[in-house]
């Protein structure tokens, strides 16, 4: 385990610390956000125990004694046009607890792993999410690398921070994110059920994801 302080919160580097506690905290962050009732903090569950699961970058934020956010990455990989392959690395879920957010508890979480992962000579971290809460830290569009899905589209959320210099030049690719994020419904109710019991409701942020979904920039 290792711990910084930044400013009045730690963050600490551990997949032991507070688990049961971090997955309600995920499920708090994220319910009826995106969906009605959500599944990040199955996806959580389910991510330390895969393969693509990189420990050293799973970090919590704690404040006052209280976990109030973490980010977990996975490998993830691109191939390029004649078929060579590049890894990259993928984070998410990254959560903060709905008080806390606005605060930088998230911009802390990100910048202390980006560290790590230029430590280890990652050429670029792939995900999917919102422009406008990743663009602020260095995230572009994939189409501005030429770094397509799976089958060759551009999503709007599809982003991309490159870590190495014209890691992506000159060649087309595709990302391949961790099949850990195949993620089966069915389980996902079933996992749920030992929490305390949450009304799933419609929220206008869900319309927003679902458009923000089915966008394309090619």
């Amino acid at each position: 385990m290792t711990a910084d302080k930044v400013g009045s919160c730690l963050l600490v580097s551990t997949d032991e610390v507070g688990r049961p506690l971090r997955l309600c905290r995920l499920r708090e962050s994220f319910w009826n956000l995106y969906v009605k009732g959500c599944d990040e903090h199955y996806l959580a569950h389910i991510l330390r125990d895969h393969s693509d699961f990189i420990p050293e970058m799973n970090y919590v934020a704690v404040y006052d004694e209280r976990i109030v956010g973490n980010i977990m990455y996975t490998k993830s990989y691109v191939i390029d046009d004649k078929g060579n392959k590049a890894d990259t690395l993928t984070f998410g879920p990254l959560c903060v607890l709905p008080e806390f957010q606005r605060k930088g508890i998230g911009t802390l979480l990100i910048n202390r792993t980006r560290e790590i992962a230029l430590q280890k000579g990652a050429g670029a971290i792939i995900i999917l999410g919102h422009p406008r809460n990743y663009c602020r830290h260095g995230f572009k569009n994939c189409k501005d690398y030429n770094v397509s899905n799976a089958e060759g589209k551009y999503p709007f959320g599809q982003l991309v921070l490159e870590l190495k210099k014209d890691f992506f030049a000159g060649r087309r690719w595709k990302f391949h994110y961790s099949s850990a994020y195949h993620v089966d419904e069915n389980l996902v109710r079933v996992f749920d059920e030992q929490f305390p019991l949450k009304e799933k409701q419609f929220r206008p942020s869900q319309e927003e994801f679902s458009i923000a979904c089915r966008a394309y920039l090619g």
